[in-house]
């Protein structure tokens, strides 16, 4: 009987040491699809003086968001239907193709174009290392590596500003691009030679039809987001067609959605409470999470003084929060299987967070602002990871890839709903206040000012603009306190359903509300 134990470990050991290796270049591949649009923020400035294309600069973003979103829900569909692992490096590989050509490009025509081959890489990136790591490790397991998650955020967020600033002022702005080359090829390398997953290869033709209007909504959706109150006035005839446009493309995808053989995106997911609740969830957090990662850095640097050179830095507080809690959160999740009150927690804190930083204004210190954003990465913390672990343990395994994919898809367009809706509500308050502050007064550069310019102006005028924008910064943060809210309120609705791996109770077929979770995890000794 000893021996056999001791035979058992000796197995158990090499395939615990490769599940880590392929960890490591999973959190590669992460890091690499959250860095990338940190690092060409900071070298845009001096892409546009070599490239030109003012006119089109948002694009370079946007053709990468769209694509990103867009080939999100199909690259997870493409990973349940023929394997995991070569979908995977194939959006590696198209990633690391996007990025060749990014570097390479002559004009802003060029450049935009290959953003958007980038951008299709990039989505195919975030589904298959959330869905991998559903085939390799059971949910109850999962939760010690939601501090690993949460610290590639945190790093991508922190250090992309001060690598895309170092990197272009020593190298140029294309090695922003061709950074990510020598990372995704040592990422392509380790998954290649240590990943072994269950081969598949399904007879069910793709679902094109569902994937072509799922894209045609998802873009108009984007667009919408993107272009309203900026590049077109929200009554504008664009806008209004582009949600005519997406609202009847999103309704024939449900349509064509019931009657594909493979659809790209199941309906049936969503009849389980737990899953349905997860999308809301991550919906929210996408929504809260990105507008204060925006106004936050705008705040301090416009109002506060603060450089803009580390604009990373003054995140930490928040970032710091949520990478601890996150990990806290996991290790209980792993060592108790119960994770009801965390979604709750996370909510509250979200709420109470946003309320707090709502409340700042010219007189606020950094310490004090340092305290709020502390409180609001808690409750991030609480829900970063746990929505993704809940989602995937409420689905069979066959639908690993789809809940993935449609738990990121979601987690996406509330990034943008909330860039878009708080920047609205934040533009239009430090308009209406400058406008009664300054009355007659000379009008300020359409642009954000940093604190070198805020200097130069007079008295009276910087006063003004800063007591502008704690005033956006206060009716943005309230807007996201209030949708916050619908958060925690969805939270108190989830079912603690027991988690795979936690015991002889994964094992049940669930139950008649469809909160079970079925099916049974690839062993780590695949890998």
């Amino acid at each position: 009987m000893a021996t056999t134990i001791e035979q058992e470990q000796e197995v158990q050991e090499p395939q615990k040491r490769s599940v880590r290796v392929v960890l490591l270049a999973l959190m590669i591949a992460m890091l690499l699809a959250m860095l990338d649009n940190m690092i060409i923020g900071t070298a845009m400035p001096t892409i546009v003086g070599e490239l030109g294309g003012l006119a089109h600069l948002s694009w370079v973003v946007t053709a990468y968001t769209l694509a990103t979103a867009a080939s999100t829900p199909i690259w997870g569909k493409l990973g349940d239907m023929y394997g995991r692992k070569a979908t995977f490096l194939t959006s590696i590989v198209i990633f690391l193709i996007g990025s060749a050509l990014s570097g390479m490009a002559q004009d802003m025509g060029q450049l935009i174009a290959f953003r958007a081959v980038q951008g299709l890489g990039a989505g195919g990136l975030m589904v298959g290392v959330m869905a991998i790591i559903g085939d390799l490790i059971p949910p109850r397991e999962r939760g010690k590596y939601q501090g690993m998650m949460a610290g590639v955020m945190a790093l991508a967020m922190i250090g992309g500003p001060l690598v895309g600033g170092t990197i272009t002022d020593n190298w140029g702005w294309r090695w922003s691009f061709y950074i990510n080359l020598p990372l995704g090829a040592l990422a392509l390398v380790m998954v290649t030679a240590v990943l072994h997953l269950p081969k598949k290869r399904s007879k069910a033709r793709i679902d094109y039809l569902g994937a072509g209007l799922l894209t045609v909504g998802i873009t108009s959706i984007v667009l919408v987001t993107t272009w309203g109150g900026s590049e077109y006035a929200w009554g504008s005839a664009m806008i209004l067609g582009l949600i005519g446009l997406g609202i009847a493309a999103l309704a024939a995808f449900l349509r064509v959605q019931t009657t594909a053989a493979e659809p790209i995106m199941p309906l049936h997911i969503f009849r389980n409470r737990n899953f349905s609740l997860m999308s809301v969830i991550g919906f929210l957090t996408g929504f809260v999470m990105f507008g204060a990662v925006l106004f936050l850095p705008l705040y301090q640097q416009s109002v506060q003084g603060a450089s803009a050179t580390n604009s990373g830095l003054l995140l930490l507080p928040m970032l710091v929060s949520m990478m601890i809690v996150s990990l806290v959160a996991g290790r209980v999740t792993t060592s108790t299987g119960r994770y009801k009150l965390f979604p709750i927690m996370g909510g509250a804190l979200i709420v109470v967070g946003l309320f707090l930083l709502s409340q700042m204004d010219t007189g606020t210190s950094r310490l004090t602002s340092g305290v709020y954003m502390a409180v609001l990465g808690a409750g991030m913390g609480f829900l970063m990871q746990i929505t993704m672990l809940v989602a995937q343990n409420s689905v069979e395994m066959k639908d690993m890839g789809v809940a993935s994919s449609s738990t990121t898809l979601f987690r996406t367009l509330g990034s943008s709903f909330g860039v878009a809706i708080m920047g609205a509500v934040f533009n239009s308050r430090v308009e209406d206040e400058m406008a009664a502050r300054t009355a007659g007064g000379p009008a300020l550069p359409n642009a954000q000012l940093d604190a070198d310019s805020l200097e130069k102006l007079p008295d009276a005028m910087r006063e003004a603009y800063q007591f502008a924008v704690s005033s956006g910064t206060h009716s943005a943060f309230l807007i996201g306190a209030s949708v916050a809210v619908v958060a925690f309120v969805a939270a108190l609705f989830v079912k603690e359903v027991p988690l795979k791996g936690a015991g002889p109770k994964d094992r049940t077929d669930g139950d008649a509300d469809g909160d079970g979770s079925r099916g049974e995890p690839v062993s780590a000794g695949s890998a």
